[in-house]
């Protein structure tokens, strides 16, 4: 798995736009990245925060029992 094949998986449009981008010197490239990035991101962060307020609230609490 660590060594992965070049895929393909962009639309016919954002894959002529990253090809022109970077041909051209353009920066439509960097904002497509930066594009992608933030859709990506938006799900990471809002399982993150279920995993954390799942995490705090169903956790042990760890207390001694006094004899």
């Amino acid at each position: 798995m660590a060594i992965q094949p070049e895929l393909k998986a962009q639309c016919a449009m954002c894959s002529a736009n990253a090809e022109m981008g970077v041909k051209n010197g353009n920066t439509q490239t960097k904002g497509l990245n930066s594009g992608v990035l933030y859709l990506l991101a938006i799900p990471f962060l809002l399982a993150g925060g279920v995993g954390v307020v799942w995490y705090t609230s169903y956790r042990k609490k760890n207390i001694p029992k006094v004899a």
